[in-house]
């Protein structure tokens, strides 16, 4: 077999499964079942020296071995030879016992009580990561002698940057240096997870195989629990270009995940007694316990302070319109939630903003591929890697937090960070880390000297409880939207049924006044005609007031029965053209008003409407008579009508030069009753813009008015639009 360090990749090297030991210790493979030997390490020089020490092991110990579990001691075993000391565990495939000269006998306590007795409280002093890895760093070179023990963390990349050392006179310092990802592969990572502890005494080693008794496969013996197993003849190189011929690394496991590693490293060969290296296991388990610990509370006290964020921000909104514009209105709250320069609210084509963001149709493109891309909550610190256009805004926001509201409308909230340039110093160019010679061997790098590097692109990284909270955040605003839908809806149904009642009341009221103003009327007629003679001037006049406050009343009358018609009638929509309608009705205004000299300027392009006619007629009818009627003071009068094409619908707007109005009365002009001007100067009963606005609004439509006195006025209104095409143009009513 040879070892040769030819392999095309160090994340397919069957590391696991390498076929060798390394040589201070000796190994026999049992079967599961009968323990009988299976395969056995070349350096026991014959096969009946391995099938020796089997037998001289005790068969009770090995049958009780638990299928999984950490590898037990089985204490001393007395062969030819020698006396060895023998560990064991058991796979589902094997029994695999390893063997090493055993160790001199230990004078005083074993290192593991002291450990457990001066350490551990040192450790629970120590309040921040950083001092509980410089106490563990210091502890661990003390107890394996080591020359340098360095503790570091591995990043979201798989980066490992140093965080504290202990070092020997004439070792070089890493402290602050980053080591790269790819000097320990994926499934490297993997095993540390599964092996915690490893020692290399010598990177000069020469591998001793494994030799398969009866044509077993001794290379596919899975090795990953052995404390002999032989490690990458990569590793090793790497180890020897680094100065370091013996390692042992410990693996920090927080949350089950790898957090980082504490890696010992030695100028010279240094090996390390059974009971020095239960001290160091058991030290990396305090270690990962500490940091876990540490990591959770800053996690809650981190979320905690979140939290009351949030709840200020839900109480907010909640004593507001519920409008997640509503937002903006606290910055220094909305920013605070995520440690942001800059925040925006998008709801669907407007955006709102505090501090730095993007322009507005940067955020608006930006809502609708994070609506896009189905997340509920997306998070970045480098935004130009997963879209594009970023690059153009990164000093602004090189980082986003993004929280999508709903999966329909664009209804998105983000906030963001600016660009943070980094320098980085590696220990050895990051570059180089993969080289290949002649034949295609790969090849560690083989300088460590400082190298350093400006990484920018990217922000301070969103923290978890950041996202954590963020995601929460989402859930209260989705509750207080749909609780305030829920009012609305609840106001809207009572205020139909209020609306119907009166128009039913005013329907009622209306109806019946008609005949008691028509007999107050008839009867001053009745007066007028049998005792006109005989009454005084002063008496015709009181009763012509009475005959003319009676037909004004009945006007009235006849109005609000109309305007409460409106709302009462179906509508009976189709499709029309308002060019013939506004023709027909400027054919007959002009009838009316033929004394009068007024230019009617009718575009050619009026649109089709999808409406129901009759009530759309009537509308019209009274916005083109409003213009006649309030341009009579006027010589030469100019009533436009033209065409209204806006985004939520297609519509009409109605201009005049006559006697316009204040703008700050504009709110009136459509209720009920509601007059400008006096009834002398120009004649109506103030319903006439009131039917407008019910009739458009009816049409879901909406209606508009602008006006200056002395001027003019316009009023216009549209309707929702059809994506149907309109049907062939027709400008002559005789053929509709």
């Amino acid at each position: 077999m040879s070892f040769a360090a030819d392999i095309a990749s160090c994340d397919r090297e069957p590391i696991r499964i390498p076929g060798a030991i390394q040589p201070h210790g000796r190994l026999v493979v049992l079967d599961p079942a009968t323990l009988a030997l299976r395969a056995w390490s070349e350096n026991w020089s014959r096969v009946h020296d391995a099938q020796a020490a089997v037998e001289a092991l005790d068969r009770v110990q090995l049958e009780s071995l638990v299928d999984g579990h950490a590898a037990v001691s089985l204490g001393h075993v007395e062969l030819i030879d020698t006396t060895m000391l023998a560990t064991a565990y058991r796979d589902a495939r094997a029994v695999i016992v390893e063997f090493e000269p055993a160790p001199p006998p230990v004078r005083g306590e074993a290192p593991i009580y002291s450990l457990a007795r001066e350490l551990l409280p040192k450790l629970q002093a120590a309040r921040t990561t950083p001092l509980l890895l410089d106490v563990a760093a210091t502890e661990l070179r003390a107890l394996t002698g080591f020359g340098r023990c360095l503790i570091y963390r591995f990043d979201a990349e798989g980066h490992g940057e140093v965080l504290a050392e202990s070092i020997a006179p004439g070792y070089d310092s890493y402290r602050g240096h980053h080591f790269p990802a790819a000097d320990i592969p994926r499934q490297a990572r993997e095993l540390y997870l599964a092996n915690r502890f490893r020692l290399i005494p010598d990177a000069r080693y020469e591998p001793v195989p494994l030799l398969g008794v009866d044509g077993v496969d001794a290379g596919a013996v899975d090795l990953s629990q052995s404390f002999l197993r032989s490690v990458s003849p990569v590793h090793l190189e790497y180890m020897r270009n680094m100065g370091t011929l013996a390692s042992m690394s410990v693996s920090i496991v927080v949350d089950g995940k790898l957090w980082g590693l504490a890696s010992c490293h030695d100028h010279d060969a240094r090996s390390l007694a059974p009971e020095v290296r239960a001290a160091c296991s058991h030290l990396g388990q305090l270690l990962s316990m500490q940091i876990e610990a540490q990591v959770a509370n800053l996690e809650v006290q981190a979320r905690l302070n979140l939290r009351q964020l949030t709840l200020e921000m839900v109480a907010h909104l909640s004593d507001g319109d519920a409008s997640l514009r509503g937002l903006v209105q606290e910055p220094a709250l909305f920013l605070r939630m995520a440690r942001a320069t800059g925040a925006a609210v998008v709801l669907d084509e407007q955006a709102w903003t505090v501090g730095d963001t993007p322009g507005d149709d940067a955020l608006l493109e930006l809502a609708a591929w994070v609506v896009g891309s189905g997340q509920e909550v997306y998070e970045s610190d480098r935004l130009v890697t997963h879209y594009h256009p970023a690059e153009a805004w990164r000093d602004v926001a090189a980082g986003v937090l993004a929280l999508s509201i709903s999966r329909v409308h664009r209804h998105v909230i983000f906030w963001f960070r600016p660009e943070i340039v980094r320098t980085v110093t590696w220990a050895g160019d990051p570059r180089k880390e993969v080289l290949t010679d002649a034949v295609g061997r790969i090849h560690p790098r083989r300088s460590f000297v400082s190298w350093t590097q400006e990484i920018g692109g990217r922000c301070e990284p969103w923290t978890s409880a950041e996202v954590g909270t963020v995601a929460e955040l989402r859930q209260a605003l989705i509750g207080i939207v749909l609780r305030r839908a829920e009012e609305l809806a609840a106001v809207a149904t009572e205020l139909g049924r209020v609306n119907k009642e009166l128009e039913a009341f005013s329907y009622t009221v209306s109806h019946d006044l008609r005949a008691p103003m028509r007999h107050i009327a008839g009867y001053a007629d009745l007066v007028l005609e049998a005792e006109g003679k005989v009454l005084s001037s002063r008496a015709h006049r009181h009763l012509g007031h009475v005959k003319d406050a009676a037909a004004f009343a009945g006007q009235l009358v006849d109005a609000l029965l109309d305007f409460s018609r409106m709302g009462r009638s179906a509508l009976k929509t189709r499709r029309f053209s308002s060019q013939d309608l506004v023709n027909s009705l400027v054919r007959e205004l002009s009838r009316g008003e033929s004394q009068r000299d007024i230019q009617w300027k009718i575009e050619p392009d009026l649109p089709w409407l999808d409406a129901d006619p009759v009530l759309l007629q009537v509308a019209v009818r009274n916005l083109l008579a409003n213009a006649a009627k309030y341009t009579r003071g006027r010589d030469h009068a100019v009533i436009a009508v033209r065409p209204v094409s806006r985004e939520d619908g297609i519509g009409l707007e109605v201009e005049d030069n006559g006697v316009g109005f204040q703008m700050q009365y504009v709110g009136k002009l459509f209720g009920v009753f509601q007059r400008l001007h006096k009834t002398e100067e120009f004649e109506g009963t103030g319903i006439g813009l009131a039917n407008v606005k019910r009739i458009v609004e009816r049409h879901g439509g909406s209606v508009w008015a602008r006006g200056e006195p002395g001027v003019g006025a316009t009023f216009g209104f549209v309707l929702p639009r059809r994506d149907d095409p309109p049907p062939e143009q027709n400008s002559d009513p005789s053929k509709e």
